[in-house]
């Protein structure tokens, strides 16, 4: 549905979802996160993000519902987060972006 058209409530439920998920940092987290429980380490070096803005993302995420966040307080002491069942329903989401970008992507850089 592109924006501005349909009716104006789904306008902005798409709008609404898009400034949740919306921001590179909270995308990288979420679509790393599919593969599992991950340390703190393990998302900084996947997402390539810096301590302060993943320590800032994976708060919002939890905030919002998206993430869980488990510490393992044990030697050593560990912090570990996991897609909350928010969190997991984007799998088909990401799935769907994912296609979309092979068929459309994929052709704009084979084109150019």
């Amino acid at each position: 549905m592109a924006i501005g058209t349909g009716s104006d409530t789904e306008t902005c439920y798409v709008i609404d979802s898009l400034e949740q998920i919306g921001s590179q940092w909270r995308l990288a987290v979420l679509h790393d996160l599919q593969e599992g429980e991950k340390r703190f380490n393990e998302l900084k070096r996947s997402t390539g993000a810096s301590s302060r803005t993943l320590s800032r993302v994976v708060d919002d995420l939890q905030e919002m519902g998206f993430v869980d966040r488990r510490l393992e307080e044990d030697a050593p002491v560990a912090t570990y987060y996991s897609l909350t069942e928010k969190g997991e329903s984007l799998c088909p989401v990401f799935d769907a972006i994912g296609d979309w970008a092979r068929e459309w992507v994929a052709e704009e850089e084979l084109e150019a």
